[in-house]
């Protein structure tokens, strides 16, 4: 089973802090089960130097400085087994004789999981500031505060927060790219990962738990339709960790899942007032559960006040959780596991291509531009729609006039010269003006037909199946 799998790029932004003189205040975030934790561990393993490491847990503000004291003891006095430190009033004593013991030992200090602390007192952040101004800035030190509570954790960062200017280098943790898939289910085929991506999207603590020597779909009827086990909980878990009036925040997911993107169709379904919806719209992007996505064809002058927006989920296993197990409870409840895929899977092919896979496309044509492998160089990928048109991947560069249109079709059989006919006819709806060059751009599952690549060949479009994708984004993983 695969513990650890491509967190190169993590590792080389903290040795890269690391390598600047002075002491260094780091704050590492991201969801839940993202990996941090193993990611901070073995960061700091590599690096040879001594390190001190916490985790916070949800207790009282004096069971917690006892805990701290605890681990710092137990780094202090190596040789002695349990050693039971002193009971300490308030943070600014512990903070004090800290620094004492520390001196001028060169030591990583990590907190993991500190918004729990933070929350049995709040007055920690204050009396954290106080010991990092008064007696820690100088020493040879860095000190990493961590969370799963996002918005806790980007408060920190805020201009009215005790810590604000403090901090010398913020490291959001993100799931791991489609890429690191192969690593997780080296059995599978790309089809079957890009569909274990579109429900799982890249949490490594649910990527261990599915086995590719059995089916995706076996492995989703043993998993995710279980009465009880972490994927039946996970849901309300991740967001009553993030946010309070619970209720509000699901309804807002459940909606969008279900295919609800503007605002206005949020709010029929939720029953909020436009003004109403949107502090939770901004809440849920600035927790990094949901994204704001714009017409890629909006002119840079016009995308921040547009109202031409969507909003879409970011995680993957809210996507399919709302959208087709949280609907079938009773099913689950029932363990009627089999009646419950047969359901779900008439509508599964479609997810996977209408979320993944498009968004992989746009992936790999990301690749492509920073590897100087287009016709052009795009400022922008993305997507189009309007009433009389709508396009899955669209790269622009506005100074040069270039547009490149994309397809993406996740059937399984080879795309034919209809689908080329039928983007074209589309440019002139989708070019922002006169004057443009358009290219083209052909994503399939299954391959083109020769007809297809017949009509494709005079416009010098890209005709890219899913080994081509899955081979680009992959080696891009690699360097």
């Amino acid at each position: 089973m695969v513990h650890f799998v491509d967190r190169q790029r993590e590792f080389q932004e903290l040795d890269q802090v690391r390598q600047e003189p002075g002491a260094h205040f780091i704050v590492v975030y991201g969801r839940r089960r993202v990996g941090k934790t193993t990611l901070l561990l073995n960061w700091v393993q590599r690096t040879g130097s001594p390190y001190l490491y916490w985790v916070a847990r949800r207790e009282t503000a004096e069971a917690s400085r006892h805990s701290l004291a605890r681990a710092l003891w137990r780094w202090a006095y190596p040789d002695v087994p349990d050693p039971e430190p002193p009971r300490f009033d308030s943070w600014a004593l512990f903070f004090e004789q800290m620094a004492r013991m520390v001196a001028d030992r060169p030591l990583i200090l990590i907190f993991d999981e500190f918004p729990y602390a933070v929350e049995s007192d709040p007055s920690l952040p204050s009396h954290l500031q106080a010991a990092w101004d008064h007696l820690l800035k100088d020493k040879p030190l860095t000190l990493i505060l961590s969370g799963s509570h996002i918005g806790m954790m980007v408060d920190l960062l805020n201009y009215q927060a005790p810590l604000y200017g403090r901090i010398t280098a913020q490291l959001p943790v993100d799931p791991l790219p489609y890429a690191a898939l192969a690593d997780f289910f080296p059995r599978y085929s790309a089809a079957e990962r890009v569909a274990a991506y579109a429900v799982l999207g890249g949490v490594p603590a649910y990527l261990e738990r599915f086995d590719d020597r059995t089916s995706l779909s076996a492995n989703i009827r043993h998993h995710l339709f279980r009465r009880a086990g972490m994927f039946r909980s996970e849901p309300l878990v991740l967001i009553g960790d993030l946010v309070r009036e619970t209720r509000t925040y699901e309804a807002i997911l459940r909606a969008i899942a279900t295919g609800r993107h503007t605002p206005a169709e949020i709010a029929a379904v939720t029953g909020l007032t436009s003004s109403n919806l949107s502090p939770y719209l901004a809440r849920l992007r600035e927790l990094g559960l949901i994204e704001r996505r714009i017409p890629a064809t909006i002119p840079p002058d016009q995308r921040r006040t547009t109202t031409r927006s969507r909003y879409h989920l970011r995680d993957s296993y809210l996507r399919f959780y709302f959208r087709f197990v949280e609907p079938n409870l009773e099913l689950v409840e029932l363990e009627l596991t089999d009646i419950l895929w047969e359901r779900i899977s008439e509508q599964f092919r479609a997810f996977v291509g209408l979320t993944a896979f498009e968004e992989l496309c746009r992936d790999w044509l990301l690749v492509q531009a920073r590897a100087r492998a287009l016709p052009f160089s795009p400022e922008i990928v993305g997507s189009h729609w309007a009433p009389n048109a709508q396009v899955d991947v669209v790269a622009l560069n506005w100074r040069d006039k270039a547009i490149l249109l994309g397809e993406s079709k996740w059937g399984v059989d080879p795309v034919g010269r209809t689908v080329i006919r039928d983007l074209v006819a589309k440019a002139p709806a989708v070019a922002p003006g006169e004057g443009w060059q358009v290219h083209y751009a052909f994503f399939a599952r299954a391959g083109f037909t020769a007809a297809a690549r017949a009509e494709a060949a005079p416009l010098n479009a890209l005709l890219v199946d899913l080994e081509q994708i899955d081979a680009g984004l992959r080696r891009a993983l690699e360097t």
